[in-house]
Parts: C-alpha cells; sequence; structure tokens
C-alpha cells in the first residue's frame, strides 16, 4: 500500500513558496538546486522503458522527490559521514521491465506527467528546493542502417549510420547521441549530435580487433526524454 503524506493537501504551485516560508521561520536560507531533472529512456531495441532522475546542488545530506499528487517516491539520507561531508550530485535509473511484462502504458500512469517537486536539506541545514516537468513526449527509435545486426566490420572504416526518426505533432526531436561500447573491460565512446546528423565515423583507435561491440543511436526530444536502438558487431 502506497502511504500519503500531508503534502497532498498543499497546491503543488504553493509548495516551493511553502518551504521558503517555513526556512525563513526556521533561520534557514533556501537555495536552489543547480540542476533537477527527470526524463523517460524508452529502449526500442529491448523494448523497455526507465525513469531517470539527475540533481546538482551545493552539498545536502537528505532529499525527497514528490510527484504531481504530492506523493513522495524518492527519499535519501546520508547517515555516518554523509551526513557532514554531504553529496552535491545524484543519478538514479530505475528498473526496466520488458514492455511484455510491464507495458509503456502502465509505465506512465506509474509516472504521470507534471510538475515533480525536489526537496533537500545542506549540511548547513539550509532548505534546497527545485522543479522538473515530465512529459510523455517519447519520440521513435532511429533506424539503424550500418552496421548491421551482428555485421563484422573493418576496423577503419566503421561509420554509424541512421535513417532520421518521424516527428509527428508534439514531438521535437533537438538532437542524437551514438554510444559505441565494449562491454568487457568497459569502454565507452560517446558523441553528442545534432537534430540534422545522420552519420557518425568511429575512430579507429578507439576500436580492437576481434572485439564485439554495442552501437546505440538515441533520438533526444525537447523534454529531455530519449529512446534509443541497438545493434551489435564485431571488428575484424
Amino acid at each position: 500500500m502506497r502511504r500519503r503524506y500531508v503534502l497532498l493537501v498543499v497546491p503543488l504551485l504553493g509548495i516551493i513558496p511553502l518551504l521558503a516560508t517555513n526556512a525563513a521561520e526556521a533561520g534557514r536560507k533556501t537555495i536552489p538546486f543547480a540542476d533537477a531533472r527527470l526524463k523517460v529512456e524508452v529502449n526500442a531495441t529491448d523494448g523497455d522503458a526507465g525513469l531517470q532522475v539527475f540533481l546538482d546542488g551545493e552539498a545536502w545530506n537528505a532529499l525527497s522527490i514528490f510527484n504531481p499528487a504530492g506523493e513522495k517516491i524518492l527519499d535519501v539520507q546520508g547517515t555516518g559521514p554523509l551526513m557532514d561531508y554531504g553529496l552535491t550530485e545524484l543519478f538514479s535509473e530505475s528498473s526496466e521491465p520488458p514492455f511484455d511484462v510491464f507495458p509503456l502504458e502502465e509505465f506512465k500512469l506509474l509516472f504521470p506527467e507534471g510538475v515533480y517537486t525536489f526537496q533537500g536539506t545542506t549540511i548547513d541545514g539550509n532548505a534546497l528546493v527545485g522543479q522538473a516537468t515530465l512529459t510523455h513526449d517519447i519520440p521513435d527509435g532511429p533506424q539503424i542502417v550500418a552496421p548491421s545486426e551482428g555485421e563484422t566490420v573493418q576496423r577503419d572504416e566503421l561509420v554509424i549510420e541512421w535513417e532520421p526518426v518521424a516527428t509527428p505533432p508534439g514531438i521535437d526531436v533537438v538532437s542524437y547521441q551514438v554510444l559505441v561500447t565494449r562491454e568487457n573491460p568497459l569502454r565507452v565512446f560517446s558523441a553528442d549530435l545534432p537534430a540534422t546528423a545522420r552519420t557518425m565515423p568511429v575512430p579507429s583507435e578507439f576500436l580492437e580487433p576481434k572485439t564485439r561491440y554495442k552501437a546505440e543511436v538515441l533520438a533526444i526530444e525537447a523534454s529531455g526524454n530519449q529512446t534509443l536502438t541497438e545493434v551489435a558487431f564485431t571488428v575484424k
């Protein structure tokens, strides 16, 4: 059973002013997070979705995130040496059950669109606040043209190539990201590219002969949501 909190009685737009008032009454400052983001990542190849959280701010030892209904969905508390030393960044990603187990529509119900509120406490006892808007504007996955799944490629001739993503009304693909990954030991080549990009040469210095790699192309929507497609290939 999900617990409900007293924050439910506070209108969403009034949460941050209320936190600021409470902090001022307690003699504390209210400081905004430097960055606070939520986004959805869909893997079009594997057929799954995950929720990603990122934040950055002054050194903190406590953090909570509330969904648009005011329900607490994340609670992080530093203990021991981290209580006074603090954290500054946090990145986390939810589990990614396949769509045949947990369909995308159920994922959207679990994480509804709207404004999510971030509330934290610095190691000095000041209040940290922030907000992030989550949307369900999710692009299609790019179609990778080259290399093809299971292909063996020349080390000095690898170019990742993909077809542009169709953008129906309401979906705005603003950029692409290309990742080439060797699993063991882990080694990653990454490039952020504009929405006009369709190809990405991979430096031969990055590639090892007789080694298997995975190429991913991510379409990134204006909201930050992203959908990836991946293929595996081997270098001669």
